[in-house]
Order: structure tokens, then sequence, then C-alpha cells
């Protein structure tokens, strides 16, 4: 499989793999545009040529719109290879090349997202294990750091306090989300009109910097979605399943 790294040079030509579409997709635009201030704090987005879910990103922990404390890690934001590129060895390549990229660059480790069992939008946990990874910290919701260590002395990432107990004061629904999705552009909206429409209290909080990332109360960030202030779900909803998790 041959890959190609995508940078602020090539961004408007090349497709971001999660969403395949031209650029007036505001799917499209909101990830790109998310991506293009992106690489000046260290991101490295690097994906398959042929067209399809198969690429890994990935940013300097200090940088990651994550609530973690990882020093001198590289956080994995996604690794997603799935459709026909399932099954030929390409998680393998691109996870490869990014523990290669780190260890170039002093990295004393990489760190992930994941759960003891898989959920939506996390990476396999039995994928990780199999590569070495191991678990260093878990939110009181079931959503584990996990850690691939370059040296025996490296201290291990753990998540900041409000991340560990995921909690808002915020009274009904309530998402919290960025726009490193390419679907919250699409879907946030979608759901914010149905809750209009069947009067259901809903408020999506965009988070749109990383020093709001970072001081979340949810170790997710990319969608978190919480009711009378504890949490529900990372899965992404659309108007069916949205109205099927509220009840209606």
């Amino acid at each position: 499989m041959e890959y190609i790294r995508v940078t602020k040079d090539n961004l408007e030509q090349e497709h971001i793999c999660c969403a395949i579409s031209n650029n007036k997709d505001v799917q499209v635009s909101s990830k790109k545009a998310w991506l293009a201030d992106r690489f000046d704090d260290g991101l490295v987005f690097l994906k398959s040529v042929g067209r399809g879910k198969c690429f890994i990103e990935y940013i300097p922990a200090e940088n990651a719109w994550n609530p973690i404390v990882a020093d001198n890690y590289m956080y994995i934001d996604c690794l997603w290879v799935s459709g026909s590129f399932k099954g030929h060895g390409y998680s393998n390549d691109l996870l490869e090349e990014c523990i290669k990229d780190s260890k170039d660059k002093g990295k004393n480790g990489l760190c992930i997202l994941s759960s003891a069992k898989k959920k939506p939008f996390l990476s396999d946990p039995k994928y990780l294990a199999y590569k070495g990874f191991k678990v260093c910290d878990e939110a009181d919701n079931g959503i584990q750091l996990w850690y691939l260590p370059f040296c025996a002395d490296a201290i291990a990432p753990k998540f900041k306090e409000s991340a560990k107990h995921p909690h808002t004061d915020e009274p009904g629904y309530v998402l919290y989300y960025t726009s490193q999705c390419p679907f919250n552009g699409r879907y946030v909206p979608v759901l914010e009109s149905v809750a209009k429409e069947h009067g259901v209290p809903f408020k999506a909080i965009h988070l749109q910097s990383r020093e709001e990332a970072q001081n979340a109360p949810t170790p997710i960030t990319t969608y978190a979605f919480f009711c009378n202030g504890e949490y529900v779900t990372n899965e992404q909803m659309n108007d069916k399943r949205f109205l099927k998790v509220i009840g209606k």
C-alpha cells in the first residue's frame, strides 16, 4: 500500500478518509479547517493513497484536544482502517510509521483512548494489547487511556481530574464536541433541530480551542453526550438514534 502525508500544501486536493466528498460538504470543510490549524501544533495525518477509511492521525500530547497529562508522548487521535482495507496489515503499517516518527522526534511513547470492551469510534483494545499497549488510567465511565512507552523509565500518562470523573452541571441533554470528527459538522445541527421540534432540552457545546478541550469534563472530547450531568455515550447519533436514546 502506498501512503501519503496530508499537509497544508496538499490539504485541499486530498480526501480525508472518514468523509469522502468535495470541499463544499460541511463535514469535509469543517474537518479540513480544523486540520489546517493543527499542523503547526505538530499534527500528522497519514493515509492511504486509495480512497477509503485507512489513516492515522496523531499529535504531540501537549497539543492534544483531550484532558490528559502525558509528558513528551505522542497522542493518537484516530487510527481507522475499515471496509476493503481491513485484513491486509495496513493498521500495522500506519502504527509502525507513527512509532518510527515519534521515536525520531524523541518522544517517550504513544498514548490513545480505548476501553475494556470495544466501543464505537474507539480503537480496539485487543489490537492495542497485541501491539504492546497497556492501560495506564481509566475514567469512571469506562474510557481508558492506553500507552506504549519507548523506555522503561517513561512516566505513564494519566487523565486530568475533570476527565477522570466525567460530569457536567448543565441540566437536560448536553453534547460536548469538537470539529476533529467531520460527522459533527452534519449531525450536530440535526440533533439541535430534532430536539427543538420535540421540545427536548438540548445544548451542544462546541469546544473550539485546545484549552477548552484540555479542560473538558470528559475524557472524550470529539463527542460526549450527557443527560442531567451524567455521561451517556460517545457514539455518533443521527436523528433516529437520538430519538431512541432520549426515549421519543
